[in-house]
């Protein structure tokens, strides 16, 4: 198995542990931010977490990611931040997928393209709802 010391070495649609993972995100928390950049995202699509139900657009190419915050209203926090100040820029950050534990698919690059904050009725709270659009340059 390649390592992930190095997160060029990632190979997109591998399944890779969360010792291999945590090379590159260091947290646990799904947004993995230092110093107000953005560094990589972890999801689950909502399938463990509900309160963050992420989800693909009209193509596997576009993700709609949920901000930072698991109780009551979402904040303007400083991984929400990062997010927001990442749209517009060139950065391109790893995507993991929680599919059980200890295995997490790598999704490839992604670029944040737009955030909004949005009430979400069946949550019944404010979010931050981020576009993901898949980065083809890697």
């Amino acid at each position: 198995m390649e390592s992930i010391n190095n997160p060029d070495a990632l190979i997109s649609g591998h399944v890779y542990s969360w010792t291999e993972v945590s090379r590159t995100h260091r947290i646990r928390n799904g947004i993995y931010q230092r110093k107000g950049r953005l560094i990589s995202l972890l999801t689950d699509f909502g399938r463990i977490n509900p309160c963050y139900p992420d989800y693909h657009g009209n193509s596997k190419d576009t993700i709609f990611y949920t901000g930072s915050g698991r109780h009551g209203d979402q904040k303007l926090d400083p991984t929400n931040r990062a997010l927001i100040e990442s749209i517009g820029t060139e950065l391109a950050v790893p995507l993991f997928n929680k599919l059980s534990p200890g295995r997490w698919e790598f999704m490839g690059y992604w670029q944040v393209i737009d955030g909004k904050y949005i009430f979400d009725e069946k949550q019944n709270r404010m979010l931050w709802k981020f576009t993901l659009q898949k980065y083809s340059n890697v």
